[in-house]
This record gives C-alpha cells, structure tokens and sequence, in this order.
C-alpha cells in the first residue's frame, strides 16, 4: 500500500477547472470550495478538493484523464488502480487521482446518480433536481455545486468544518433554496436534524 499512501497537496480551483476545461460531459468543483465560490469569500482550509461527475461520464472522464494515476475507493475504503476503460462498480463512489504514482494526491472525483436530466443523490434517490437547477458558475465560467444541494451532503454527519461552512453560508445572506434542503434533509437524515431550525 506504500504506493498509494501519500499525501494530499490538493489543486486550486482554477487548476482543476484547466484540467477539465475541454470535457465533454458536465462537472463540478464540489465540497468546501463549492461554498466558498458561492459566498465569493474565503470560509477555512482545505485538506482536498472534491469534482462532482454524473456516474454516467465516469468512462468519459477516465479518457479525460488518460495521463492521471486514478485509484477507486472500494467500499469500505480500499483504493485499487482505475485502469482505462475500466467500468466501475456501483458501489464505488470516489476516485483519488495524481498525475503520478509518485506524486501526492491532487483531487477527489465524486460520482453521483443521474435520471435523464435529473441529478440523483447517491445516498438517497427520492432526492433529486433538474441538472439545470443543481449548477451554479463563477464569472469566468467554473461550474461549481449549487450550494443547497452541497449542504445537503454535509448534512449526513456534520464535522467541525461542516459545520463552519454552514454558519459561513447562513450568514452570507446569499439565495438558498432551504425549502428543498430542509425536504432534502428531513427525508433522508430525519426530522430532528439539527440543522432544520436555521432553515427558516
């Protein structure tokens, strides 16, 4: 395992939006830096940076990265080499890549379901929303995360930092549809999450 346990020297943003600049499928910079581009403020550190894909472009977005040294997460949490052309299991959810083996690791891929033009949630598929509706984009054209659906993620167990980036959003005043996070959150993490009584 000496070859995969390294550490993590993430890419910035802009660095990951170059490396996914020409994909032909959509993406999205996902996790903590989603938040922070949807506030346009700087929220905390970042140990990694996540990329949202549709489960259906994984094979796609392996060709994209055809220089990469990509590594599943089998479940519950064995990396093992994503080789071109390879179809990955249902089960596996994220996907650690470096441009070498060598190399720290530099970004997190995330696979989510989809329906046609519906984003599914890859924890619970009652929740879902228009593809068009989950998107938002910087001024120079970065997708990133809308950030109800981002929150939603963080809601399952919140840790210190998920919890910073949620007081982080509330107090930006930015838009937030929390009539779908507070749906969201209720149906799949329970009534008495805690979170609900800020959702107002």
């Amino acid at each position: 395992m000496q070859n995969v346990q390294k550490p993590w020297n993430p890419l910035t943003v802009e660095e990951t939006s170059i490396v996914f600049v020409n994909a032909p499928f959509p993406w999205w910079i996902a996790g903590g830096f989603a938040l922070e581009l949807a506030i346009g403020d700087r929220i905390r550190e970042h140990a990694d940076i996540d990329v949202l894909l549709l489960r259906s472009d994984h094979l796609a977005a392996r060709a994209l990265l055809k220089d990469w040294d990509c590594w599943a997460a089998d479940p519950p949490g064995q990396l093992r080499a994503w080789l071109m052309e390879q179809r990955l299991d249902a089960s596996v959810r994220d996907i650690w890549c470096r441009k070498k083996p060598q190399d720290d690791w530099r970004m997190q891929l995330m696979l989510d379901e989809s329906d046609g033009t519906d984003w599914v949630s890859r924890r619970d598929n009652r929740v879902r929303a228009p593809i068009q509706e989950i998107t938002r984009t910087t001024s120079t054209g970065i997708p990133y995360l809308a950030p109800h659906i981002q929150l939603y993620y963080k809601a399952k167990n919140p840790r210190p930092q998920d919890e910073v980036d949620f007081e982080a959003v509330l107090d930006s005043g930015i838009s937030l549809d929390t009539s779908w996070l507070r749906t969201a959150i209720s149906h799949t993490y329970g009534p008495q999450h805690p979170w609900l009584a800020r959702l107002i």
